[in-house]
């Protein structure tokens, strides 16, 4: 949940061709030839007179404003696929839409676009045939690494599974058209795989292998089973056990495995910063800007001049701060309170990234692939080039930066009476961490304090500031799930010393308060002024997981208010009632695993957690292109204009998904660095708790260490364990023995595997509640 905070296909991608001529007509007399060459019958040649034409296209309008040249809108190509009842050929959809030469090559382009997106087939005569008359089902594969798989319908129908002998044609990601032919001995529905539409890898990373003269890559997705053949000579002299880039030649096939040849040798997989670079390209993050985005850079001076300055407001004079972490490199915001009348002024100052990233410029292209910064310990990803975002967007210490501000008044009640959005000139006063801000509160007398005295009232404003937006927050009703963040230590070679909790404290709550409060006003002037925009949108429980939590809390005397539609306040009513009961992890866990996940969408849903009916991301334009995105939304309409930047249903679906890609690689990263760290840990003996029940075993987070493992359903004990998803526990079927989320065990780490990333446990006998989590050494017997 989140309480914090594809390429883009167009309409068939079509390119702007030369000026078309008229298109020839059909001699006078002649009869219309099918794809064969044959004499239509008569009853085919009165279909082709009833097909639409160009001239009816209902979207012409649409595909005039996008193309110098417009071809037929996918909707014209489908209704005169329609009109013709059966399959047709490439020649003769052209002569009905009235294709000219010129027209071709962006027809063609058209033609692919729909075919990647599951609109149309072609058959085995290459004739082209509209999917939904096929009852063919479209959608994109999920891997699983014991080779089977699943069908991710388009149509957001149930999953469908894919036998191994089915994902043998096919890889982890590939867009296919299937069809159902029953269910799977679970009862699953089962598909077979008609047409592949699409082959999204055309590179993998994986390790090279050499067994008994054949090489082959094995792919370092694990939802990819495949192994990709290497023919002799092309692999770019890699050793056998180094970590390779391959290029898939031939795709897999019914009969074939994939082909591929060597194109980078990365180096050895324990080289220092190895797992970062695996993570790049295993979930194709962009890591090297290209060489428009350079060129562009080259235009920035460092400095901010009079010329951009012109026509801002000036709040330099402000004592505006940045509180940040001690590692931070990159300043989105600045913050100054001060006391007015029996309530507050807070200013939030982000820096103004849209003034120097033009939309649909060589930057603003590449941050919206990039989506977002990508965070790994010690090497960041960013979304901009380091010229802007470590330094003229940066709001850094004693330097003028031009920033867009949210000048807001807040009554005694924590509630914003009135806010002004405004662009602006800064400097910042101070670059504060959360550590020295949260040591001159504790003790504004001490040497913290001493050190930036003049700067002591406006932190102490804050701080009070803060005390009033916190009492409006629980009156709100906002959910607070009490989470453990961890920072990882590294030594001189890069690897793990240590992993530590971080402690948060009053510093970092008053920086995210006034950042929500911001955010909040950024949704609110775009939603009054019926401006588009992509707000932050999380919903509640779907009814399904809502029926499950209630049977679980059941279980333990509690209830969840709200009926079929609970509030954030309901969560957080069970939350406090919880508070310091020895079971309190367990079932705030379960609360948190029935929400869903949060996601950016121009249909303003709300966000379920913080209680807000209307929120969306201002505050970060530096590492997040949908905070862009708002800064441009609303410097539209202070100027009282629109800003279109295209179809804002497909940004909020790219946003989403690299926000997640960013996710999925910082979890590898960290895993395999944790593999490593507990490579010598093999034999030693930890206290733990339960953090996840699932059929195939228990997943054990060990104290003070902070790296969770395996221990199988098979070594849980003599019995058959049983997995009930609704409590959360495995349960064994002769001794009624529970593992449930959240019980204490005591565990030996027996196998690490720095490959697959997985540590496996095995229970140890005194097991129980209430230990130090200290390692001791098992004795060998």
């Amino acid at each position: 949940m989140d309480l914090n905070h594809v390429r883009q296909r167009g309409a068939g991608a079509v390119t702007k061709p030369k000026k078309a001529a008229p298109a020839k007509a059909a001699r006078a007399g002649s009869s219309p030839q099918n794809s064969t060459g044959v004499k239509r019958s008569a009853p085919d040649a009165a279909r082709l007179l009833r097909a639409p034409t160009r001239s009816g296209d209902p979207f012409q309008a649409r595909e005039s404003s996008n193309y110098d040249e417009p071809v037929p809108s996918r909707e014209m190509i489908l209704e005169t696929l329609n009109a013709q009842g059966v399959p047709v050929s490439n020649a003769e959809l052209e002569k009905l839409l009235g294709i000219t030469d010129s027209e071709r090559e962006g027809f063609e382009r058209r033609l692919g676009a729909m075919q990647r997106d599951g609109q149309i087939m072609r058959n085995r005569r290459d004739a082209i045939c509209v999917v939904t008359k096929l009852d063919l089902i479209t959608g994109k594969v999920q891997g699983h690494p014991d080779g089977f798989g699943f069908l991710i319908r388009d149509d957001a129908g149930p999953d469908m599974f894919l036998g191994p002998h089915e994902m043998h044609k096919i890889l982890h990601g590939d867009r296919v058209a299937a069809r159902e032919i029953g269910l799977d001995r679970r009862g699953r529905p089962e598909a077979k795989i008609v047409e592949v539409l699409e082959h999204v890898n055309h590179r993998l990373v994986g390790r090279l292998r050499n067994e008994q003269g054949v090489l082959f890559v094995v792919p370092e997705n694990r939802r990819i089973s495949q192994e990709l053949l290497v023919p002799p000579g092309n692999e770019l002299n890699a050793k056998p056990g180094q970590v390779v880039v391959a290029e898939i030649i031939t795709q897999p096939a019914r009969h074939a495995q994939p082909v591929a040849r060597v194109v980078e040798i990365l180096g050895n997989y324990a080289d220092p910063g190895m797992e970062i670079e695996i993570a790049l390209r295993k979930h194709d993050l962009p890591y090297e800007f290209p060489p428009a985005v350079e060129k562009a850079c080259a235009r920035f001076s460092g400095k901010v001049t009079l010329e951009d300055m012109a026509g801002r407001e000036d709040v330099r004079k402000l004592p505006l701060v940045t509180i940040d972490g001690e590692t931070a490199r990159d300043f989105d915001d600045a913050v100054y309170c001060e006391p007015r009348g029996k309530g507050f002024r807070l200013l939030v100052a982000i820096a103004d990234v849209s003034h120097y990233v033009d939309h649909g410029d060589a930057l603003d292209r590449e941050a919206l692939n990039r989506g977002n910064s990508v965070y790994f310990p010690r090497r960041v990803i960013p979304m901009l080039p380091e010229v802007l975002s470590n330094g003229l967007c940066s709001l850094n210490p004693q330097v003028d930066r031009l920033c867009m501000v949210c000048d807001m008044n807040i009554d005694a009640h924590g509630d914003v009476t009135e806010y002004r959005f405004y662009p602006s000139v800064m400097w910042s006063h101070a670059r504060f961490t959360y550590t020295v801000v949260a040591e001159i509160l504790k003790d504004p007398q001490g040497a913290a304090a001493a050190q930036h005295r003049a700067l002591v009232p406006q932190l102490t404003n804050l701080s009070k500031l803060y005390q009033v937006l916190a009492k409006s927050r629980a009156k709100r009703g906002a959910i607070d799930f009490e989470t453990i963040e961890t920072q990882m230590i590294f030594d001189a070679q890069g690897k793990i010393e240590r992993i530590v909790p971080v402690e948060r404290n009053d510093a970092h709550r008053i920086i995210e308060e006034c950042m929500l409060a911001a955010n909040v006003c950024a949704s609110d002037i775009l939603r009054k002024n019926e401006h588009a925009a992509l707000y932050r949108v999380h919903q509640g429980p779907t009814p399904e997981r809502l029926l499950g939590l209630r049977e679980f809390l059941k279980g333990f005397g509690l209830e969840l208010g709200g009926g079929e539609a609970p509030r954030a306040h309901d969560y957080a009513k069970v939350l406090e009632r919880v508070k310091g009961r020895p079971d309190a992890q367990l079932l705030q866990t379960a609360m948190l695993r029935s929400l869903r996940q949060a996601v950016y969408s121009p249909d303003n849903l709300g966000h379920f957690g913080l209680a807000y009916e209307s929120y969306t991301h201002f505050t970060s334009p530096i590492r997040r292109y949908p905070d862009l995105l708002i800064h441009r939304a609303i410097k539209a309409v202070i100027r009282h204009k629109r800003y279109e930047p295209g179809n804002w249903q497909e940004l909020g679906m790219q946003c989403s998904l690299t926000e997640r890609r960013a996710d999925e690689a910082t979890r590898d990263v960290e895993a395999w660095l944790k593999c490593y760290y507990m490579r010598d840990r093999v034999g030693d003996v930890f206290d733990g708790t339960i953090s996840s029940a699932v059929a195939f075993g228990i997943f054990v987070a060990l104290d003070g260490v902070y790296v969770e493992g395996l221990v199988h359903v098979s070594d849980l004990g003599s019995d058959y364990f049983h997995f009930d998803a609704a409590k959360h526990q495995l349960v064994g079927e002769r001794t009624a023995k529970r593992y449930r989320l959240g019980d204490r065990v005591r565990v030996r780490v027996v196998r690490v595997d720095i490959e697959s990333s997985k540590i496996d446990f095995v229970l140890e006998e005194s097991g129980g509640a209430g230990f130090a989590g200290k390692p001791t050494k098992a004795r060998h017997k």
